[in-house]
């Protein structure tokens, strides 16, 4: 399975010219790859204290984000600021072509710059199939937390590829690399994890290190320092699953069960 790695400049709580910046790259990606891959908040930045942009499940953004979906037969994962009832959740999703979308809430959410103050977390994890592939979301801070990330004992439930979509600035960004590395080696998966690069409204800049790292983490997008483009990958579960096969270390992982 192919994926596109959009590493690129949001334009703070923008979003018109958010969604415009993303058709413009979709529309040359047609074709080409299977999943594409935008950051955290892609339509707005991490706006954590303009909760006034966030859109009801089914809105404005979700109905563009289906149509080109649909009009370029390719999957979209990235996360935008959600309301669910009463509550604002930062809803990690994936608009298939041709197939309802699919969601995951954010579970961690970063104190530190107030994002609990406005988010409510998520209180469940569901894993994504799409085309035979299965897959697991983490939203920018859940990557922290390699409970949230941890592979089921059941070889048949395991996942097959970790999306990760964030907006980690540079100041952090040497826990970015060694997080990414962490939670693909100690879950025998492939990890595609998209960053920006530039600044956003707060005074915060990113340098991007968007990864897609193999089961022997070899970073297959190669992104340098500050460098916005586009890299696309292609995944080969067989190979993983050789690999799970031969090294079979998830049949000594501890037991445990996920619990507020």
């Amino acid at each position: 399975m192919r994926f596109a790695l959009l590493q690129y400049p949001i334009v703070w709580a923008d979003k018109e010219t958010n969604l415009r910046l993303l058709h413009d790259r979709l529309a040359g990606l047609q074709g080409k790859t299977d999943v594409v891959v935008v950051p955290e908040m892609f339509s707005t930045g991490f706006c954590t204290d303009h909760p006034e942009l966030a859109e009801p499940w089914g809105g404005p953004t979700c109905r563009k984000l289906q149509e080109w979906a649909d009009l370029y037969r390719l999957a979209i994962v990235g996360s935008m600021m959600c309301e669910e009832g009463a509550r604002l959740v930062n809803r990690g999703f994936m608009f298939r072509p041709g197939e309802s979308p699919l969601y995951q809430d954010k579970r961690h959410l970063y104190r530190h710059s107030g994002e609990d103050l406005f988010f409510c977390p998520a209180d469940q994890q569901t894993d994504w199939i799409y085309r035979g592939v299965r897959m697991r979301m983490l939203v920018c801070f859940d990557v922290r937390f390699p409970v949230w990330a941890r592979q089921p004992r059941d070889e048949k439930q395991m996942y097959d590829v970790l999306l990760v979509v964030a907006n980690w600035p540079e100041i952090r960004i040497q826990y970015w690399d060694a997080l990414c590395a962490a939670r693909c080696t100690e879950n025998q998966c492939y990890i595609v994890a998209v960053n920006p690069v530039g600044d956003d409204g707060m005074g915060w800049h990113y340098n991007g290190h968007s990864v897609a790292y193999d089961t022997r983490l070899n970073d297959l997008a190669g992104f340098t320092d500050n460098e916005a483009g586009t890299r696309i990958v292609d995944l080969d579960m067989n190979v993983l699953h050789h690999f799970r096969e031969a090294l079979p270390y998830w049949q000594d992982a501890d037991h445990f069960e996920l619990t507020d």
